[in-house]
């Protein structure tokens, strides 16, 4: 099976072939072997134009699928042209590999140091162009010295230095490729394909050469765009139209038959396509695969030769999982060449019995973690169940710099909601193409790491000796260079370090030292060992001053602690982004600004907000996120003119925050600490979803072990049992995470000083009032009579259970994620219990007032750290005094604490820090 485009080889995997498969199979991991299932229709497709070319070869040649290819060699029509004087030549590759297909590719070649074209005289209209190329060495060329640029009618760059070599080892499983492009020929007009070597060195002759070429019609709407259609949504970008004329080449990277094996080019609709499994290199996620392989198909929306029937027949879907499907997604990664606009269709067809009607399974649809589509439901696009339909998208994946060579294409379904839907996803089938650039390219360089073969030496030594001398020279001259370079290194770090005493912590020096003013005024992608392999954009302070229009005050959308966020206009404009510009007086310094970026770097999760890159120059610490439209979840709750969340909602949202969390603790290689979980860190984007934000203090967990560190946090949210034994686990995140809780039901801040001492704590006031039987009193007045009683008495249960004293008495998010699942699920049946007694009138319920919790534990009962403090006020703002000590110090609601050692002078000069007693433990507080 040919690699198709992008360089990238396909993983193959077989699924058992049954008639089908229920929603209670949820099958995971499959063997490896490889099964083409052949399409059991005829060629839906009849093609005007059928070349299959196989160059260096003469008469016709027969390939595995009984498919017929022509040879190149005169008197064949197909023979190429070449420059005067300098003949191509053909020849058998030196080693024969018995594993890949003879036909087209590794018996026999073109090759030629000059350039050299093949003209196909065909009929006008869209074409698929398949190059096939066999990286091995032939009768004298060395397949190391083969660098060369294919162009298609002198226009259009679809190869440019290309070497086939270098992929290979790359991939590091075949010698085979191919490339796949669709390009468009014009009335008149002849589809040429030209092979230019690359120029060539004195001692080194690269050449140009080919295995096999396809040449096959494709209907003229395939891919391009209908003028008497909507064009794409181009997603990111305000889901604008985005038309795919008929001027753009595109080059195929991905085709996977989602759910299924794969499907070989005679199995196609009758235009040769070759079809892929996604699992196991693609699909990140576990899910169901229901499949109707006996299934008879309705074309009624699109044309029955779009896909092969075997990818409708077969899809991937969440599976029956209710709690697991509420905060997870299906999720599949896909290598993509950065810089390119890419077309995303993705292939539907509702394939199981029990969904007839559309809002039965609605969904999500992220591409490249932004939302393309609220509301997908195959059934409502199809019309029906057993009907095939797809829906495309144009993005853009972004060239962070000018040494990256792939990027991730992330493609999420996560389920919608209605009020009698399923909670699921469907997928069938992916079809990924790159678009050609503004300069008809769709070149990318050869992989990383890779340098051009050494030349062969040009004559022999004249003797022993004075080889022997050469060599000494040049592994003198080689040693004496390096060390030269390594003490240059050594110089620069040493003074970089002396440098930057004055501003901080040594750790972003060691990281970034080399990045210096050599990148100014440009993005670039960060290079540092010590980041992961997908990174984050590097920009230029010019670059975010032009974004903040020079850091108006009029787009400052939040103030912290840290600084100020600002909302932003990158790439000319089409990029809205949130950026946030660290105060240099900032508690949250160096160290916080490099662990945000490594741990978002690696992070991606529908519930945690993307990072999209950070900025460093001039000793400025800026970071870059995806905009949030709708703010901070505080915002929306209390100080604010903005409209009351309603219940439903909240719950929505808090289930979110709760599933980006439990990612953290759960989903990744170790356990990450958010250490700063509070209302202000869950934003909402444009639909309200919750994403949990701000990673400056976050800590990598030790599998179930705590770690030992100094205390940090925001007072209010701050766990009492890690303030005291300074061990922090998971555990401390579920205590703050139980703080909004509360603040999302009473929509109260979770201190307080204005209000009365007893009630100022909101932890300590709600588990009073739960004592008491008086919870539904202090809820929100806009969700009186609201909440259902049902719902009321598992919410409360759960957040009580996250803000218990002791650490393991707490419940983990994942307690947490299922009670508010649940707690949603009894709001929603409740709902639709009154609505069928009242259809007309409003749910009121009054229950909630007279809720009481019997059993509620002997730990709940406990004050935390800041029970014992009294209020004062001043003009400077609210300053906390404890009644042992009678110490002032600040009360930083809104803003992150660290305690420090005792006696060390902050920057200012102003504060100190020194011990305050409680509870007989000794905490390190700033004071005055």
């Amino acid at each position: 099976m040919p690699i198709r485009a992008g360089g990238v080889g396909f993983g193959v995997a077989a699924w058992p072939v049954n008639a089908s498969v229920s929603r209670n199979d949820a099958v995971l991991f499959l063997d490896h072997r490889h099964i083409s299932v052949a399409n059991s229709t005829v060629p839906r497709y009849i093609t005007v134009d059928n070349i299959a070319l196989n160059c260096g070869s003469s008469g016709n040649s027969t390939d595995m699928y009984n498919r017929t290819w022509i040879g190149d060699i005169e008197p064949s029509k197909f023979a190429p042209i070449e420059e005067r004087n300098q003949k191509s030549v053909t020849s058998r590759a030196q080693s024969q590999d018995s594993f890949v297909e003879t036909v087209p590719y590794n018996m026999t070649a073109r090759l030629s140091y000059s350039q050299f074209t093949y003209v196909f005289h065909v009929t006008s209209g869209p074409k698929f162009v398949r190059l096939y190329f066999y990286a091995d060495s032939y009768s004298g060329f060395d397949g190391s010295l083969a660098f060369f640029t294919v162009e298609a009618n002198s226009k259009f760059t679809l190869l440019r230095n290309f070497s086939a070599s270098i992929l290979a080892n790359y991939l590091g499983d075949s010698k085979r490729l191919s490339r796949e492009f669709c390009i468009n020929v014009e009335e008149d007009q002849k589809l040429n394909l030209t092979f230019i070597p690359t120029r060539s060195t004195a001692s080194s002759r690269f050449f140009a050469f080919v295995n096999g070429i396809e040449i096959v019609s494709m209907p003229t709407y395939l891919y391009y765009s209908n003028p008497e259609k909507p064009s794409p949504p181009y997603v990111g970008q305000n889901n604008v139209p985005f038309p795919i004329d008929n001027n753009r080449t595109l080059e195929m990277i991905l085709r996977l038959n989602i759910g299924s094996t794969s499907i070989s080019p005679t199995g196609d609709t009758g235009m040769f396509r070759e079809w892929s499994p996604d699992i196991p290199d693609y699909l990140l996620s576990r899910g169901a695969i229901p499949r109707e392989l006996n299934l008879k198909l309705k074309y009624s929306v699109i044309p029955n030769y779009t896909a092969p029937d075997n990818v409708y027949r077969s899809a991937i879907t969440m599976g029956p999982n209710i709690t697991w499907n509420l905060h997870s997604n299906l999720t599949w990664r896909l290598p993509v060449d950065p810089g390119f606009n890419y077309l995303v269709r993705l292939h539907f067809c509702e394939i199981e019995r029990n969904i007839t009607m559309a809002g039965e399974r609605t969904f999500i649809i992220y591409i490249d973690n932004k939302t393309a589509e609220v509301n997908a439901d195959v059934i409502m696009w199809s019309g029906g169940r057993d009907t095939p339909v797809f829906q495309d998208y144009v993005v853009m994946i972004q060239k962070m710099g000018v040494e990256d060579y792939k990027s991730t294409l992330f493609i999420a379904l996560h389920c919608g909601k209605a009020t009698n839907a399923i909670y699921d996803a469907i997928l069938n089938g992916v079809e990924v193409f790159k678009l050609s650039d503004s300069n008809n390219n769709l070149a990318v360089p050869n992989p990383p790491n890779t340098l051009l073969p050494s030349p062969p030496p040009a004559q022999q030594p004249a003797s022993t000796s004075n080889s022997r001398k050469t060599r000494f020279i040049a592994i003198g001259t080689g040693v004496g260079l390096f060390l030269a370079l390594l003490t240059l290194a050594c110089c620069v770090v040493v003074w970089k370090l002396r440098t930057s005493k004055r501003y901080g912590s040594y750790y972003p020096v060691l990281k970034c030292w080399f990045w210096s003013d050599q990148n100014k005024g440009k993005s670039t992608r960060t290079k540092a060992s010590s980041l992961p392999e997908e990174l984050c954009r590097q920009f230029s302070l010019e670059e975010i001053k032009t974004a903040t229009h020079n850091f108006d005050e009029g787009l400052v959308i939040g103030v912290g602690g840290f600084g100020k966020v600002y909302k932003g206009f990158l790439d000319d404009g089409t990029m809205t982004v949130a950026i946030k510009r660290l105060n240099p007086e900032s508690k949250q310094g160096a160290q916080e600004f490099w662990r945000e970026i490594e741990m978002l770097s690696q992070l991606r999760h529908v519930h945690l907000v993307s990072l999209i890159g950070y900025s460093n120059d001039e000793r400025e610490m800026i970071l870059v996120y995806d905009y949030m439209s709708n703010g901070t979840l505080r915002e929306h709750l209390y100080d604010t003119n903005k409209d009351s969340l309603p219940w439903i909602q909240r719950l929505e949202i808090c289930i979110g925050a709760a599933c980006g969390l439990n990612y953290l603790h759960t989903g990744v290689k170790h356990p990450i600490i958010h250490c700063d979980v509070k209302m202000t860190n869950i934003l909402l984007d444009e639909n309200c979803v919750a994403k949990v934000s701000d990673f400056g203090l976050s800590k990598e967990g030790q599998d179930d072990k705590a770690v030992s560190t100094m205390v940090k946090g925001t007072f209010g949210y701050l766990d009492p049992d890690y303030a005291r034994r300074r061990q922090l686990t998971e555990k401390s995140d579920v205590y703050s995470f139980g703080i909004v809780l509360f603040e999302v039901l009473c929509a109260r801040k979770a201190l307080n000083p204005k209000l009365e001492e007893e009630q100022w704590n909101l932890a300590n006031w709600a588990r009073k009032c739960i004592e008491k039987g008086t919870m539904g009193e202090i809820i929100d007045p806009n969700l009186m009579g609201k909440i259902a009683l049902e719902c009321f008495k598992v919410y409360v249960d759960i957040a009580e259970s996250c803000v218990r004293d002791q650490g393991s008495q707490r419940a983990t998010m994942n307690d947490v994620m299922d009670k508010l699942s649940f707690a949603l699920q009894r709001q929603k049946e409740a709902d639709a219990a009154k609505e069928k007694i009242n259809p007309d009138g409003k749910e009121t319920y009054t229950e909630v007032l007279s809720f009481h919790v019997s059993d509620t534990t002997e730990t709940s009962r406990h004050n935390n750290i800041f029970s014992s403090t009294h209020v004062s006020e001043s003009d400077s703002g609210t300053w906390l005094t404890t009644n042992n000590t009678g110490m002032t110090y600040p009360s930083l609601d809104s803003d992150t604490v660290q305690c420090e050692e005792m006696s060390t002078k902050l920057k200012s000069g102003i504060f100190y820090v020194f011990p305050a007693y409680v509870w007989g433990s000794t905490y390190y507080i700033k004071m005055r």
